[in-house]
């Protein structure tokens, strides 16, 4: 596990699981044959927008800052999952990738991929506007507004997303003005090939996210709200917008029009304000500020955070001086505080093992998931720990979690190393094949799977050898589609 929130090493998010058994292992050890990304009926989303969007991420992911913090993945995965019933967006399951950037920032792309920087948390002092960019997001792919006009887009879709590609790279690395450039130049030339933003995608998108709130139980007034914030934020910088408005341009007439569509709706907002939002907003101030922690804690206090979202934040900044103890003591006052908040018992056992008190680390997180069960951020700690225990039982753990979240190649990293510790050394080569695949490398993801199966050819396990061929070839497809990109 990271022991900075953000790193420039990035985690993706498309992953098939090692899915044949191995007659080295107990059968009801090897990762199960996982769902597909898209539904094979349905009519949204086509299956070559997947494979687009999975290299699209993938060479993302290879380049991009990545904000790798499980417990904020946690949280925008849940958020993700419930706007998706409300949403319009059939037969997939998107993806989220968190990016290191401060900058004010969200992105859709093909296939369902949905981009968010830590920026954006910075910005949204409360949840209901963070949710309206997301809602915002989903409409745009749940419009299909990059693959309207099938015809024309196929012959533009790869190169536009090349392009897109590489501008948001500059812009998400730090390149600033050069690589918002970059990114408004492939835009503009989607303006009349489907890919770019027009002003109608832009309302419509707006639409369907209004409608995705208030199904959701959030007030949709939050996005009228967050269009005049952003704007004010335009005045107050010279007029020089950040990322998100550039390719999300705010125009009176959009404002006015989700203006009047929220006044037409009767909606009974059930979500109020979020304290797990605000625990998670701590986390992004501090990854934004790592340096000088200070600031994350005065911009708390100008917008009037809540006070156990200050302590929280404390007790972040205690465990990165050392001060394990006084972290664990707020820690554990705030989770008896708020008994239903995961991430609370999941922070402290967090701090007890970056502090290196690796069997604290085991006991708390085993009685989270006593009380909790299926909490990956939790069950990834534990399995972490473990490795330095027991590596059989951290292969179990970590087994069980990258069946359950296959699009975290963090946790195949992990697992390869239990592998290897615990007698499955040909399944760990093959296990950090599928993370190094994950994060763009698949060239020395091909070479990790020759080593796999030289190792299983010399222990005599056919089902590792079988799986090092089947993986093999779908690596070189893989490589082919990012190829495209480049």
């Amino acid at each position: 596990m990271q022991r900075r929130p953000l790193t420039c090493l990035g985690i993706a998010a498309l992953c098939l699981a090692l899915a044949t058994p191995s007659a080295a292992l107990d059968l009801d050890l090897e990762p199960p044959e996982l769902p597909s990304l898209v539904n094979g009926n349905t009519q949204a989303i086509s299956g070559e927008e997947v494979r687009l969007g999975r290299a699209w991420l993938r060479q993302f992911r290879a380049h991009a800052p990545i904000w790798q913090d499980p417990i904020a993945q946690a949280y925008v995965d849940a958020l993700v999952a419930r706007l998706l019933p409300y949403s319009s967006l059939g037969g997939i399951r998107p993806i989220s990738t968190l990016v290191a950037s401060d900058q004010l920032n969200a992105f859709a792309v093909p296939g369902g991929v949905i981009g968010i920087n830590a920026g954006l948390f910075a910005f949204s002092k409360q949840e209901a506007p963070m949710v309206s960019v997301i809602a915002h997001e989903l409409g745009h792919l749940s419009q299909r507004h990059y693959a309207r006009g099938k015809a024309r887009a196929e012959q533009t879709q790869i190169p536009a997303m090349a392009a897109m590609l590489a501008g948001m790279l500059i812009a998400a690395s730090g390149g600033g003005d050069a690589g918002i450039a970059a990114a408004m130049g492939s835009q503009a030339a989607f303006i009349q090939d489907q890919l770019s933003y027009s002003r109608r995608f832009e309302h419509e998108a707006d639409r369907t996210g209004l409608q995705t709130m208030a199904g959701a139980g959030y007030d949709p007034q939050a996005m009228v709200d967050m269009f005049r914030t952003m704007q004010r934020m335009i005045a107050l910088q010279g007029g020089n917008p950040p990322e998100f408005l550039l390719t999300h341009p705010i125009t009176e007439s959009r404002i006015s029009d989700a203006q009047g569509r929220v006044d037409q709706m009767n909606v009974d907002a059930t979500r109020g304000e979020s304290l797990e939002y605000q625990l998670v907003r701590a986390r992004a101030l501090l990854a934004i500020h790592d340096r000088d922690p200070r600031q994350a804690t005065t911009r708390q206090a100008r917008d009037s955070a809540p006070e156990d979202a200050r302590r929280y934040l404390r007790a972040l900044i205690d465990a990165e001086q050392g001060r394990t103890s006084e972290a664990l003591d707020i820690l554990d006052a705030l989770a008896r505080r708020h008994p239903d908040l995961a991430m609370l018992p999941a922070t402290a056992a967090q701090v007890a093992l970056e502090a290196g008190r690796i069997d604290d680390a085991i006991s708390r997180s085993r009685r989270q998931l006593r009380l909790m069960p299926g909490y990956a951020p939790t069950s990834l700690i534990l399995g972490e720990a473990l490795l330095q225990r027991d590596p059989d039982a951290a292969y179990r753990v970590l087994h069980d979690l990258a069946g359950q979240h296959p699009e975290d190649p963090q946790v195949f990293a992990l697992l390869a190393e239990a592998a290897g510790h615990s007698d499955r050394k040909a399944w760990g080569h093959l296990a950090r094949a599928e993370q190094l695949q994950l994060t763009g490398h698949i060239d020395r993801g091909i070479e990790q799977l020759d080593v796999a199966k030289d190792v299983a050819e010399q222990s005599g396990d056919t089902n590792a050898i079988a799986q090092a061929e089947q993986r093999r070839d779908a690596f070189i497809g893989y490589r082919e589609t990012m190829e495209d990109f480049r």
